[in-house]
């Protein structure tokens, strides 16, 4: 495997799980090349979590737990596959959205990893949200570990090459523009259509009130994606 695909590998194992890898062979930050192909190779990367989300709804419904049970221990699981990184981004997305009109002052808030009312409220409700939808899909959990590789497309759409960074420090700095448009739109497609519009509704938010996009909102566009994609599945 090229030098640099094996990094990207690591990066996308390192950055969206809680899987010990090697690091990378750099030092700094990653190269356009690799931080583009560290992104497209997410949703290969969570495969893990997806089978771990499947052998929860499977072994939840075997042994005949109640259904939304189940769904929290699915919604738990990834969370502590992810060390819960997405979580706190999409906290603090809510958070410094709701904090000020002034971008650097919402920066700050988002920086601070606190969290507060409108972050938690939103991780309440997204959360109930996926463990309810997740107890409609106990009995295809094949279904509900794919939404889960499949939501990691998100990235794609955030890290367009449109897209501005809203800081150069951090994974947003190192990450956005790396991918190009045609590929986003794929993305789009590959959540389901409707979960990229919610994908790029958050992109515009973000852009329009903080100059461009964080590592946060790289993480609240996963768990709104994934949540859209859930419910989705569950009403049809």
């Amino acid at each position: 495997m090229p030098r640099d695909l094996t990094d990207a590998w690591r990066l996308a194992t390192g950055l969206l799980t809680a899987l010990p890898v090697r690091g990378p062979h750099f030092d700094g930050e990653p190269s356009p090349a690799v931080a583009r192909a560290t992104m497209l190779l997410a949703p290969v990367a969570v495969l893990p979590l997806g089978a771990l989300v499947a052998a929860v709804l499977w072994l939840g419904d075997l042994a005949g737990l109640p259904s939304y049970a189940v769904g929290l221990l699915a919604v738990g699981a990834v969370a502590l596959g992810t060390r819960a990184l997405h979580w706190d981004g999409l906290s603090d997305v809510a958070d410094g959205l709701t904090a000020s009109y002034d971008p650097e002052r919402s920066l700050a808030v988002m920086k601070t990893g606190t969290s507060g009312p409108a972050g938690t409220l939103a991780t309440v409700l997204v959360a109930g949200l996926q463990a309810a939808a997740l107890a409609a899909l106990a009995d295809d959990p094949l279904l509900a570990g794919g939404a889960v590789c499949l939501s990691r497309c998100a990235l794609w759409i955030v890290c367009a090459s449109p897209v501005p960074p809203a800081r150069w420090d951090g994974i947003g700095g190192a990450f956005t523009r790396t991918v190009p448009v045609p590929v986003a739109v794929v993305g789009g497609v590959l959540t389901g259509v409707v979960p990229g519009l919610v994908v790029v509704a958050l992109v515009r938010r973000c852009t329009r009130r903080l100059g461009g996009v964080t590592g946060d909102v790289m993480g609240a566009a996963i768990e709104l994606c994934l949540t859209t994609m859930l419910l989705g599945l569950a009403c049809a």
